[in-house]
């Protein structure tokens, strides 16, 4: 074993799990926003396990009753990159803060990008608007389905979406028109994720399916994740990270079809032996709920979640870290269906883990990739704060 206190970290985030409304949240339109806050007043929403662990001792989290004896660790997690979507907020995580924004396009993509796109594909482009991804297919599904001309939209986040059906594009084609975009969207038009957005069904029956497939940008730098792969450690990813890093020093990838079965493929990889890391997205919480203002299933979402935390937790060993956090917020009660600037939760456990230590809030989602590099005694060019010493037994 490569060092004495922790073998492996599971890492998962809880995508867009925000616990409020950070200082210069109005800067970005989320004045007020709070996801923790609105998803606890649904009578879905049950999560003793995730409280056990001091979900509710979180400071600033003041609107449900904190716990005498948490058994782990907890903080409030300050985003200091300039943005609120996926791709920031898991560079962040993994050690890089992100000064410049990466480029949204509230009106649409250039016609010139559009006009070279339909060139290289032999498509025609229709919509090429900001949407909401159920809404697209619903207003432009049968356009496409008639002429074979792809959805392109956008939304709050630096996104370039390509919705197409199914039997009519078919996906290893969809799959290749999001490689043409990538390629393409590069320097000023460098939009953090080109996605494949894939659908069936009849017009005006049309539902997205689960074969959605992220293209990131490279992180333009190093990584926990690189530095545990070059100190010949594992690294696997579960869910949408693989696509987040741009498959980049993950060694091991899951793909998965939901929270539900993200949350399996982990407790399946609990049973292997491995030294490092399982960093996991759960992706439904964001796209299936809180971009679709659905207070009631985001609530019930976190309460499946904790029936599933309660399992991993059970099976967890002696040297295993547990480390559960967020990227953004989604704030599910809002006028808005995008994105909401917030200060995130992490919760921290495992048998070498101090129970109940109050880390207040920290000035960066990066301390918890410092924190990671001292655990596996590695050093690291990565941003962060290591907290490793106040919580380690």
């Amino acid at each position: 074993m490569k060092n004495k206190d922790i073998k492996r970290v599971f890492l998962i985030v809880l995508d867009s799990y925000g616990v409020g409304e950070m200082p210069d949240a109005d800067v970005y339109g989320d004045r007020g926003s709070n996801t923790l806050k609105a998803i606890c007043k649904s009578e879905k929403y049950h999560t003793p396990h995730l409280e056990s662990l001091g979900l509710f001792n979180i400071e600033g989290v003041d609107f449900r009753d904190s716990i005498e004896n948490p058994i782990g660790s907890f903080a409030r997690l300050k985003e200091a990159s300039n943005g609120k979507d996926t791709t920031i907020g898991h560079w962040e995580i993994a050690g890089i803060i992100s000064k410049d924004p990466l480029p949204v396009f509230p009106n649409g993509f250039p016609q010139n990008f559009l006009d070279e796109f339909s060139k290289r594909t032999g498509r025609a482009c229709i919509c090429n608007k900001p949407y909401s991804g159920t809404e697209v297919i619903k207003d432009y599904g049968k356009e496409h389905v008639k002429t074979g001309a792809l959805i392109v939209y956008t939304s709050a986040d630096s996104v370039f979406q390509i919705a197409a059906h199914e039997e009519v594009v078919g996906l290893d084609k969809l799959y290749e028109y999001c490689e043409i975009a990538r390629e393409m969207l590069t320097e000023e038009l460098g939009v953090g994720r080109v996605i494949a957005r894939p659908f069936v069904g009849e017009y005006p029956n049309f539902t997205r399916t689960s074969n959605r497939h992220d293209y990131s940008l490279l992180p333009p730098k190093m990584t926990i994740i690189d530095a545990l792969k070059d100190n010949g450690f594992k690294t696997i990813g579960v869910g949408k990270i693989n696509d987040i890093f741009a498959g980049k020093s993950i060694v091991e990838t899951y793909r998965t079809k939901n929270n539900i079965d993200g949350m399996n493929r982990t407790l399946e990889l609990m049973d292997k032996d491995f030294e490092g890391l399982c960093f996991v997205n759960l992706v439904d919480f964001d796209m299936k709920y809180g971009h679709r203002n659905d207070i009631d299933g985001y609530a019930n979402a976190a309460s499946e979640f904790d029936v599933q935390l309660k399992e991993l937790m059970d099976k967890m060993k002696e040297d295993d870290c547990l480390i559960i956090t967020a990227d953004h917020g989604c704030d599910p009660s809002t006028q808005s269906t995008d994105h909401s600037r917030e200060y995130t939760p992490m919760l921290v456990y495992g048998k070498s883990i101090k129970e109940g230590v109050d880390l207040k809030t920290r000035d960066s989602f990066s301390d918890i990739a410092a924190t990671m590099a001292d655990m596996f005694y590695i050093k690291a060019d990565i941003s962060g704060k290591s907290f490793y010493e106040q919580i380690k037994k």
